[in-house]
Order: structure tokens, then C-alpha cells, then sequence
């Protein structure tokens, strides 16, 4: 028999519960953050569905929308992020993979409305790099 670090409890794998933590704090990191994300983007979008001109006007750019499209998309964006957010944090096997495809598809979207509204677009880039940063890093071990 091999010796367990103390705290830690045997498992068949001969691995302890220690060798799991990180990955659950990963991934709880990133389901907290994505869940957050989600709703700060629901608002987001639903400012700009309320009232077409919150965000700042912008002439000649290439990726240019109606304010009001850029607020369904974000509201719908900000809801699938809630939801897998909370499908992380319930340990459901195919949310890592999803938490990772919706961040990189928000990050690019966050991006493309830069002009809109810089502040909030770098803060909700920066926000899905953290999420990106810790599902990736961390093994495919879920939460639970």
C-alpha cells in the first residue's frame, strides 16, 4: 500500500481527492465567470433593445449593425453563457467543451462591437481569456 497525503482520501485510481481539486476550482472558476458573463450580457443586450441609441454611434466601420441586432445578439449570447455556466457548475461532461466554444465565439463578438462601447467590450474580452485560461488548463475532470 502506498502512502496518501494527509487530508486526502485513497481513490481505486490510487489518486487522492487533492489530485482532483484544481480542476474542480477550474472549473468552478469558469462557471462562476460564465454564468456572471451571461448576465451582464443579457443586460447589455437588453439596453440596446430597449433603446437603439444607448452605446455610441459609429460611422464607417466594417462591422457595422443596427444597435438593436447587436441586442439580440448579445441577449442571446448572454443566455446560452448562463446556461452553460451553470451546466459547468452542475458537472454536466459536455459543458467544458461548450464553455470553451461560446467564450471564443463571445470574445470575437466583444471585439466586433468594440467601437460600440470599448470599455465594457475589453472587460468582457478580458473575462472570457480568464474562462478560456481555466478550462483549458485544467483537465477534464467536471466539478462534481
Amino acid at each position: 500500500m502506498t502512502a496518501q497525503p494527509s487530508g486526502g482520501v485513497p481513490r481505486a485510481s490510487g489518486r487522492t481527492d487533492h489530485a482532483r481539486a484544481p480542476a474542480a476550482r477550474g472549473a468552478a472558476f469558469a462557471g462562476v465567470v460564465l454564468a456572471i458573463s451571461g448576465v451582464l450580457g443579457i443586460l447589455q443586450g437588453s439596453a440596446a433593445i430597449a433603446k437603439n441609441d444607448p452605446y455610441t454611434a459609429v460611422v464607417n466601420y466594417a462591422y457595422g449593425f443596427n444597435v438593436t441586432a447587436w441586442g439580440w445578439i448579445h441577449l442571446l449570447f448572454g443566455a446560452a453563457l448562463v446556461v452553460v455556466g451553470l451546466c459547468l457548475l452542475m458537472g454536466m461532461s459536455w459543458a467544458k467543451g461548450a464553455g470553451v466554444l461560446i467564450a471564443a465565439t463571445t470574445m470575437a463578438l466583444q471585439f466586433i462591437f468594440l467601437p460600440y462601447y470599448p470599455v465594457w467590450a475589453l472587460v468582457a474580452i478580458a473575462l472570457d481569456v480568464l474562462v478560456l485560461w481555466a478550462l483549458l488548463v485544467y483537465s477534464n475532470e467536471t466539478v462534481a
